[in-house]
Parts: C-alpha cells; structure tokens; sequence
C-alpha cells in the first residue's frame, strides 16, 4: 500500500521547493531586485490551496525575469488541477512560455525569425505545458476515483435490494407453509378437540379436551400473528399485537395441563423485552415437562437476587412412559440466545432427585429505575 505525504507537510515542502530555486537564481549571478519578484510568486503559492489563479498571477515576473521558475511551475500545477475552463488553462500555458524566452527584441525581425528562436519558445511551450498535463491528469484521476465509488455505491445499493427482494420472497413462501400447512393442522386439533370434549363423559377426558383446544387456539392466535408479520415484509412497520408477559404466567401455568405451582415476586417496571423473556422461558420449559416427563410435578419461582431477575423451573420425575414427539430441538438453543441478546445467562440440567431444572438470570439494568 502506498504511503501518502501527511497534507500537513505538503505545503512547507512545496515552498522549501520554490526558496532552493530563489538562492540557486541568487547565485546564478541574477540582480537583487530581480530575486524581489521570485520571492513575491514564492509568497503567492500559500494561497494555492484556495485561489489558484490568484497565486499564479504574482509568480508570473519571477519568471519573467529570471526564466524557469519552480513557483510558476507549482503554481500552474494547481490551476491545472482544480480548473475545468481548457481555455484559460491553455492561455495561461501560453503565457507562462512567452514570459520564459522573454526579453524578444521586437525590432529586431531577424531574432523573431531565428530557427533557435522558434526552438527555444517551443521547448519553453512544452516546460510551462508539462505542470499543467499533470495537474489535468490527477484531475481526471480524482473524477474518475469519484466515478468509481458511486458506481460501488449502486452496486451495493442494488445488492442490498436483490437481497432483500430474495429474503421478501422467502418470508412470502414461509408465510405461505405456515397458513396452508401448520396452521390447517392446528386448526384440525383444535376441532377434534372440541368434539372430543362434547362427546366424552369421563371428567379428565373433558378437560384434557378442553386443555387442547384452548392451547390449539391461542397456538392459531400467534401463527395468524407470525404470518402477518412475515407478509409484511419490507412495507412499513406494521403493529405488533400485545405479546404475553409476567402477567400472564398465572393463565400460562393453570392451563399447562401440568401439576404445577406459581410463585412469584412482582417486579417493579420490567422492559417489555424481559418480560417476554421470563414468558417465553417458562412456556418452553412447562412444554418440556410435558414432553419428557409425563406425570411430574413442576415447581415455578420468579424472584429478584439483589439486582438480578431468577426465573427457576424445577420438576420432579416421570411417572408415567415417555411417548416420543419430533422435535427440532431448538427450543433452549433459542432460549439462551434471548438471554445472552438481554446480557443475562440460561442454565439447564438434571437434579439429584432424577427430575430437571431450569434457570434464567437477567440483569436488573432495565428495572432499577422503577423500584
């Protein structure tokens, strides 16, 4: 990678430049006075950066009288850069070569005529033309730099766009599985369900009906919600329904079809986002229990420790055979990412007792106000 002059040191180098020129010219046998005008186009060049042709104008008799001079060089070099009139940058080349062969005897016609004359204002032609070329060509380098990052730009910009067509896409057809597919079936169990719990005479089995038909609702409730969200997709925000919280934990253990007791501390002014956490934790781990320990007890604490929030779900074991149900066994992988997205941490694992107990911590950050 190439290294670039710090912009600060440019400017003293440019006129150290320009001064080595002034005393190589001083002792070029040059009168005094003449050295007067050179200093005058090396004083002119602080004012390059701002008003190019400015500076360029007072280093005109430096050159005049003492021929090639780096001032008017430099300061060619910038009007050149930073001009898009080719006009005047060409008059000024002109100029700047005229001032270089200068005096010309006018009277005399055999001078104006002389072959060396004419070689000689051309060499000084090509001298004043070369600043003003490279200035041009670090012009068209820099546009052309431009050019190129807003052409990056409106690729990216344009990448960004297939993706998020391409993603769109994808939440339109995963909306599409969830309504055609698990919302279809869900909404069978929640029939069946229903008839069962009218046609049966047994008391457990009603309720068990009962039990299933109310969670294959509200499990409609949230797929219709879920699918609402994934259509809209790329439109404007659209309002979430009220999500459950720690409210809602007492409707959430007396429906969980579990033998399952409900202990919990009121928690002053929680964020809703820890308080869908403490929800979606016990949820996960009541179905657990449901699923891999058919009979247990479940035992269900929300607390505060100091200025951390505990959720503690323990049960005991089965006491009844494991059926196996698919899983996907993302349910506490999802569970900890909630935590660690909340700077707390989730704990899981087997008692001495042969049940399972589960463990959310959440800092107190968001609530502490309130208290």
């Amino acid at each position: 990678m190439r290294r670039r002059i710090p912009a600060w040191l440019v400017e003293p180098l440019v006129i150290l430049v320009a001064g080595v020129d002034i005393v190589y010219s001083l002792y070029s046998g040059n009168e005094h006075y003449d050295i007067v005008w050179a200093v005058v186009g090396v004083a002119a060049l602080t004012l390059r950066r701002r008003w190019p042709w400015i500076a360029f104008l007072p280093t005109l008799p430096g050159a005049l009288v003492l021929g090639q001079s780096a001032a008017s060089l430099i300061a060619l070099y910038t009007v050149a850069n930073t001009t898009r009139r080719r006009g005047w940058l060409g008059a000024a080349v002109l100029v700047l070569g005229l001032c270089y062969i200068w005096p010309v005897p006018l009277d005399d016609t055999e001078y104006l005529t002389d072959s060396l004359t004419v070689v000689t204002f051309v060499y000084s032609l090509a001298l004043a033309a070369a600043p003003a070329f490279l200035g041009q060509l670090v012009q068209t380098k820099r546009d052309l730099s431009d050019r190129l990052d807003e052409i990056t730009e409106a690729r990216e910009h344009e990448r960004l766009l297939i993706t998020q067509t391409a993603l769109a896409a994808e939440r339109a057809q995963l909306a599409r599985e969830m309504h055609d597919v698990v919302s279809h079936q869900v909404s069978l169990i929640a029939v069946r369900a229903a008839a069962w719990q009218v046609s049966t005479g047994d008391p457990e089995s009603k309720e068990a009906a009962a039990t299933i038909r109310q969670l294959s609702t509200r499990t409609l409730d949230e797929l219709r919600h879920m699918v609402s969200v994934l259509r809209a997709a790329g439109s404007k925000p659209t309002e979430l329904t009220p999500q459950p919280g720690v409210d809602d934990l007492e409707q959430l253990v007396a429906s969980s079809a579990i033998d399952a007791t409900l202990s919990a501390e009121p928690l002053p002014d929680v964020d809703a986002a820890v308080e869908r956490a403490i929800y979606r934790t016990v949820q996960e781990a009541l179905t657990n229990v449901r699923k891999h320990a058919p009979g247990a007890t479940a035992t269900v604490r929300v607390f505060t420790e100091g200025d951390t929030i505990e959720v503690s779900v323990t049960n005991t074991a089965a006491t009844r055979a494991v059926v196996a149900l698919p899983s996907a066994e993302q349910g506490l992988l999802g569970l900890r990412q909630r935590a660690e997205l909340l700077d707390g941490s989730l704990d899981y694992g087997p008692t001495d007792a042969g049940g399972w107990t589960l463990r959310l911590r959440l800092p107190g950050h968001g609530w502490q106000a309130g208290r």
